[in-house]
């Protein structure tokens, strides 16, 4: 029983940062319908925005500010000069310009930063785990989780009661009559990249301090997938339940299953179950439903 709840604590404070990098990908896909594949890379230089900071002895907080800054920076920039001109053209097309973004970026990362493995030292969260009860539980799950948790609460806000926010729910629902109602679809589309890029980097600097950072952080974008899918491509709330499904899901399945099928089941196990779930629920458990008449 203690390994059963220390695994799903566990599995819910790493899902809450995967439901922040979801968000990242439900954002693009809900205002251009448009799956972003370089997210993953987005996530690894925000991270490496942050360390890069820390490492000269800014603050935490303050590194963390500033990559967000940046990342806003970076993505209105990425939409202007790759994705700008292709608004009309077929969705097959942008998503292969994110393809080619990805190996772009991933590129740049390997140029400025190299490969290594890095970590942030000092140390940001306290090493000794906090006792509740009989579960030990390590600070830098429980302060990353409260720190993604808090930041989707803005997102979530920033969409519900905000003017922005709200153009953009409506140009998701209906471009042409946003448009008609004077909604730039440009600023739109421009505000969805820049958000993801600020959230895959926050995403990525919480994982770097769990399991240090290097290029492999990449693969969280992928990894990510399955809980976005599972919540709904163009729903908020799905891309929060979904993360953290997905990382009780992965926690689980290295806790009981690496036993028995050595190899990283655990990386391998959210797959199939998407897999699995779109056999029965195509559109996740909120994404709409698309229904065409001839």
């Amino acid at each position: 029983m203690e390994l059963f709840l220390m695994t799903l604590t566990t599995g819910v404070m790493v899902g809450g940062i995967y439901a922040l990098v979801a968000l990242g990908w439900v954002l693009i896909y809900k205002c251009s319908g448009v799956l972003n594949l370089a997210m993953g890379e987005m996530t690894l230089i925000g991270a490496y925005v942050s360390l890069s900071f820390y490492s000269m002895g800014v603050p935490f907080l303050l590194a963390l500010l500033i990559s967000l800054i940046i990342g806003f920076v970076l993505g209105i920039l990425t939409e202007r000069i790759f994705l700008d001109r292709l608004i009309g053209e077929p969705v097959l097309t942008v998503i292969m310009v994110t393809v080619g973004l990805s190996f772009f970026f991933k590129g740049c990362v390997e140029l400025i930063w190299g490969t290594d493995t890095r970590v942030f030292s000092p140390p940001v969260f306290p090493l000794e785990p906090l006792r509740l009860g009989p579960l030990y539980i390590g600070q830098v799950y429980l302060w990353s989780f409260i720190a993604a948790i808090i930041l989707l609460i803005v997102f979530v806000s920033f969409f519900k009661y905000t003017r922005w926010g709200l153009a953009m729910q409506a140009t998701a629902d209906d471009e042409m009559a946003a448009l008609s109602l004077g909604v730039s679809a440009r600023f739109v589309y421009a505000t969805a990249w820049a958000i993801a890029f600020m959230a895959a980097g926050v995403g990525g600097t919480l994982l770097g301090n769990i399991n240090g950072l290097n290029i492999s952080v990449g693969y969280l974008g992928l990894l990510v997938l399955p809980a976005v899918v599972l919540g709904g491509l163009n729903s908020v709330p799905g891309a929060i339940v979904g993360g953290i499904a997905i990382g009780i899901l992965q926690n689980f399945s290295g806790a009981y299953l690496d036993q028995f099928v050595p190899g990283g089941v655990k990386e391998i196990a959210p797959f199939v179950f998407m897999a699995v779930f779109l056999l029965f629920k195509p559109y996740g458990i909120w994404g709409w439903e698309r229904i065409e008449r001839v």
